[in-house]
């Protein structure tokens, strides 16, 4: 062992032990009596249920967690990765071709080994707390899409990716992340229009009080909306939610269907207003900024760590190659990428609040958002009052009691 592989294991080893001890102080915080502001919508038997919710979750996560953990450690100590290099080698289809086929068949493996758990996520967990509406069907036909998918877009990514750093020296990086940044883009205008109406249905609210109402609204605001789109989300799950998505004219604005008859019409509104608050604060905007500067940087500490031979060292290697480096850098790099993704979410949280106060102050009705919330909550067994260490590891939006709260002072000085 090396400098590199105990830096891993103490990552890998580190995470483990700060998940464990968020999961068990978010355990610890379930409490018995429900919070005055949900008893008007939540019954003993309901609260109860989720916090069985909560709890089936977080150990259905350990035991995923303990497999991935144990795949990886496992293939690393038995030197699963040089024996796959090795044999990808024997093909002699030069650099690019071969390090498709060794990222290929490591993508191949975790996607067979995650498998089982999305299933009995799917059609055992989900569907005994009642949420599951997906089909066999649908279930199959999803994976056959996004593997499609994963194919005509991520395969020319890498494969450029792997000639850059290949046979472009020194300023590789630079285009690749260029190359990255590009496709970051384009993804983004094509999404709305081309890929997610591959998984759902899309259709523009049907005219009456609640489109009246939404235009109105949006008219209020100077914001050019042009339809709200509702999605078939209940052939999938029985949750709701809403979303903003795309920019430019690609954007769109979507509502799930699960959430039109759970919502009042002000309700509603004010999810929109919440939604497009995302847009007028620039959020998704800085978002993908943000995105992108991680890439560069995340880019330029791979092309120093490609030509160290420590790093190759670490997991047996007998030789040097970009699509392995890939890997291992990609292992290296997981304990800056935490890092930076607590900040990120940081970010996100805040954003959530400042998309809360945008619509609670153009609505004029902060109580409707705050129902929307509670009633939203309440209909997806949510975790009323996680632990602030939970929250702060692994949550992108604020807890329900910190957003309740801060709407909570809008109606205060209203």
């Amino acid at each position: 062992m090396n400098i590199i592989s105990i830096i891993i294991l103490v990552t890998i080893a580190s995470d483990v032990i700060l998940r464990a001890v968020a999961d068990f102080l978010n355990l610890k915080q379930l409490k018995n009596s429900l919070p005055d502001e949900f008893k008007d919508l939540y019954d003993a038997d309901q609260y109860r249920k989720s916090q069985e919710y909560l709890r089936v979750n977080t150990r259905f996560g350990w035991i995923t967690s303990t497999v991935d953990t144990s795949a990886i450690l496992l293939i690393w100590f038995t030197k699963g990765f040089p024996f796959l290099d090795h044999w990808v080698r024997s093909f002699n289809h030069g650099h690019v071709i071969t390090g498709l086929m060794y990222i290929g068949v490591l993508i191949l493996l975790t996607t067979v080994l995650s498998l089982p758990f999305s299933i009995y996520a799917t059609f055992v967990i989900e569907e005994r707390f009642g949420f599951n509406k997906t089909t066999w069907s649908v279930f199959i036909t999803d994976r056959i899409k996004g593997l499609a998918l994963g194919l005509l877009l991520g395969v020319p990514l890498l494969a450029g990716i792997l000639s850059f750093f290949e046979y472009a020296g020194a300023d590789a990086w630079w285009w690749c992340w260029i190359g990255v940044t590009i496709s970051t883009l384009l993804v983004q205008f094509i999404a709305p229009p081309w890929i997610m109406p591959l998984f759902n249905k899309f259709k523009p609210i049907e005219e009456g009080e609640l489109k009246d109402a939404v235009m109105s609204y949006a008219r209020s605001i100077n914001y050019p909306l042009e339809n709200v789109f509702v999605m078939d989300g209940s052939k999938r799950s029985s949750k709701s939610n809403a979303f903003f998505t795309g920019f430019g004219k690609h954007k769109r604005i979507a509502l799930f269907d699960t959430i039109i008859g759970e919502l009042k019409i002000p309700e509603l509104v004010a999810v929109l207003a919440h939604e497009i608050g995302h847009y007028k604060k620039k959020h998704i905007q800085l978002t993908i900024i943000i995105g992108i500067l991680q890439m560069v940087f995340m880019f330029f500490l791979l092309s120093l760590f490609l030509s160290y031979q420590g790093l190759f060292d670490a997991f047996y290697m007998d030789q040097m190659s970009v699509y392995a480096g890939f890997i291992f850098f990609g292992l290296l790099y997981s304990p800056i990428d935490f890092i930076m993704g607590i900040f990120l979410q940081v970010f996100l949280r805040r954003n959530e609040f400042e998309a809360d106060s945008f619509a609670a102050g153009t609505t004029g009705n902060p109580l409707a958002l705050a129902e929307a919330l509670k009633k939203l909550s309440v209909s997806s067994l949510s975790n009323l009052a996680p632990h602030p260490f939970y929250v702060f590891l692994n949550y992108s939006h604020p807890s329900m009691a910190q957003r309740l709260k801060a709407l909570n002072k809008v109606v205060a000085c209203q």
